[in-house]
């Protein structure tokens, strides 16, 4: 998977280049719950949302809430800042 891509998708403003990909893989591990990471990574993958849901075992409400948690989440300025190479 590409963590750059995917970022640069889904962050609104993006100040700075990201990091290298193994950083970036590290800070949202650390950053995300394990279900968000999955959920995260498995859309940015291009799986949809019924096969995520067999993959966490979780309900498609669940699997959506955890998505929009992890969108909102690396849209925060702080983690924003720990992406970013300065």
């Amino acid at each position: 998977m590409n963590f750059r891509k995917a970022l640069i998708c889904n962050i609104e403003k993006l100040v700075g280049d990201l990091k290298d990909e193994k950083e970036l893989k590290e800070i949202l591990k650390r950053k995300f719950t394990k279900k968000e990471y999955k959920v995260f990574v498995a859309s940015e993958e291009g799986q949809d949302f019924e096969d995520i849901c067999k993959l966490i075992d979780e309900d498609l409400k669940r699997v959506e809430e955890l998505h929009k948690s992890a969108i909102k989440k690396i849209n925060q300025e702080k983690i924003k800042k720990e992406l970013v190479d300065l």
